[in-house]
């Protein structure tokens, strides 16, 4: 989120209108719905944690066991077992 001056971008007439409720503060406005967007699809770690689940799925279905996976992508075992579980319903 990048800080904004209200003297730079509203017109004076909205800037006047908004200290009667808020003078000298902080206002945080919210993304209109529409534009919303979920956890990571701006920075890609949605896709990039589909994909690596998706890689330890293949690789648990290949044989390499739940303690190896979990060594190898430093995650607890109980995760790796979670990922395979979510893995196997999307099939």
């Amino acid at each position: 989120m990048k800080y904004e001056k209200a003297q730079n971008i509203l017109p004076e007439d909205v800037i006047e209108l908004i200290q009667e409720y808020i003078e000298g503060g902080y206002l945080y406005i919210p993304v209109k719905c529409e534009n919303k967007k979920a956890w990571g699809e701006n920075s890609g770690a949605k896709d990039s944690l589909k994909e690596r689940n998706r890689e330890i799925f293949d690789l648990y279905n290949q044989g390499i066991s739940i303690k190896e996976l979990a060594r190898q992508y430093y995650l607890t075992e109980h995760s790796i077992r979670r990922i395979i579980r979510e893995e196997k319903q999307i099939i």
